[in-house]
């Protein structure tokens, strides 16, 4: 009978599923590379304050969905629910505004934890690349964030791509639009639901986010924000419209769209896979130049933007032209006959492994047929069998699994020859 179960919401990547990983993250980590940005590693879990500042307490994920206890030390302990705010943390504490601006940083493989309903690339544990810019106000800065998201998602093979755009404001212009939605909302309370009830007072931009249908029919009708944006907002917006075009990029204003964590000002978009269905937000980011100062930092303008691992590798598997085939696992698998032999097997595996191949040999005392079996799993190139023969002769026989062809080769040159057959 099995022990214990893994709790409801969490994944693993199964041994033969990694390299699926591998293969984005080593897509993630180039393009970061080619748009100047350098990895950063923040903890898991981080004091419960810093997401009540920063994320904002009229959030669902303070309100509903962070994984909050008491440590050893009676300190009030959080699990990340998003990555943003662990960053800019780090950017204030370890002092990188001392660093030349921009600062960009990106982060893979992150894990995020939030209490939801599992669903489909979207688990209570799940893992965000992200980026984070600190220093940079100008609108050309948010277009190269835009625009690096997508030539990740484009890296591998998924098209058909839409950019939502919108500008949420400033705090210069923000609380006259939030006036007229409150105004606005008020005037539907009883038809709101209880939730949205609840923040028509608190942020009344949240009802944007609501799932429910009665909701967003009241948020059809709602005074939009792009009529509401003071001189500065209007014209950083226009701007980074200007820059997207200017790169080819097709976009689309949507003055509904709203972000669910307080942060955000100005500029806010969204990266769409429509063939994905329900779940077809690959992407989501935006603007927020006064977290830094609201953590306690010096007035730092930021934006930056968090891509869900999983729900992209949905859309990998599903609608990609990426290849995805799991590459061999081994170069060379070594096959004793005799303890004599194993033992010398053993040995060579280590210097060949020294010789920059990967190389396994049998640890199971299989029979010769079965480590043959064997090896033709792993996808290996060449099997290299060592019996009381060879040991006599000092030599290696070896096959090429890809054309059958067979060999014997001394056995001090056997890197060499794996080496120059496998750079053929």
């Amino acid at each position: 009978m099995l022990i214990t179960k893994a709790p409801k919401g969490v994944g693993e990547v199964l041994p033969q599923d990694s390299y699926r990983w591998q293969a984005i993250e080593d897509c993630m980590r180039e393009t970061c590379r080619r748009f100047g940005f350098r990895e950063v590693r923040v903890p898991t879990f981080e004091h419960t304050e810093l997401f009540l500042r920063g994320v904002g307490g009229t959030t669902d994920i303070v309100q509903k969905e962070m994984y909050t206890f008491e440590d050893k030390g009676g300190r009030s302990i959080t699990l990340k629910p998003e990555g943003t705010a662990g960053v800019a943390r780090t950017f204030v504490e370890k002092g990188l505004a001392n660093l030349p601006m921009p600062v960009k940083m990106y982060y893979l493989y992150s894990p995020v934890f939030r209490y939801e309903q599992p669903q489909a690339g979207r688990l209570r544990e799940h893992h965000q690349f992200g980026v984070e810019v600190f220093g940079a106000e100008q609108p050309s800065m948010d277009a190269e964030v835009i625009l690096l998201a997508l030539r990740v998602i484009e890296s591998l093979g998924i098209h058909g791509l839409e950019v939502h755009l919108n500008s949420i404001g400033c705090p210069k212009c923000r609380p006259a639009y939030m006036d007229k939605l409150r105004a606005y909302f008020g005037e539907h309370r009883e038809t709101l639901c209880p939730t949205c009830q609840g923040r028509l007072e608190r942020n009344p931009l949240r009802i944007f986010d609501c799932k429910s249908e009665i909701c967003q029919g009241v948020v059809a009708g709602a005074p939009s924000v792009q009529e509401a944006l003071c001189e500065e907002c209007q014209a950083h917006f226009t701007a980074l419209q200007g820059y997207l075009r200017d790169t080819g990029v097709t976009y689309r204003v949507n003055p509904r769209l709203v972000r669910g964590l307080d942060y955000y000002t100005r500029t806010v978009f969204e990266i769409i896979a429509p063939q994905i269905g329900a779940q077809s937000t690959v992407c989501g980011g935006g603007r927020y130049d006064r977290l830094i100062e609201e953590i306690g930092g010096a007035a730092t303008p930021g934006i930056g933007f968090g891509m869900g691992m999983e729900r992209l590798l949905i859309a990998l598997e599903k609608y990609g032209d990426m290849p995805m085939e799991e590459p061999p696992l081994l170069d060379v698998y070594l096959a004793p006959m005799g303890e004599v032999a194993k033992e010398k097997a053993f040995s060579l595996a280590q210097d060949l492994r020294s010789a920059g191949l990967a190389v396994d040999t049998d640890h199971m005392g299989r029979s010769l047929k079965a480590q043959f079996k064997y090896a033709d799993k792993t996808g290996c190139r060449f099997v290299g069998v060592l019996g009381d023969n060879e040991l006599a002769e000092g030599v290696l026989h070896v096959k090429d699994m890809k054309t059958s062809q067979e060999c014997n080769i001394p056995l001090a040159e056997a890197a060499a020859f794996f080496r120059g057959a496998l750079e053929e």
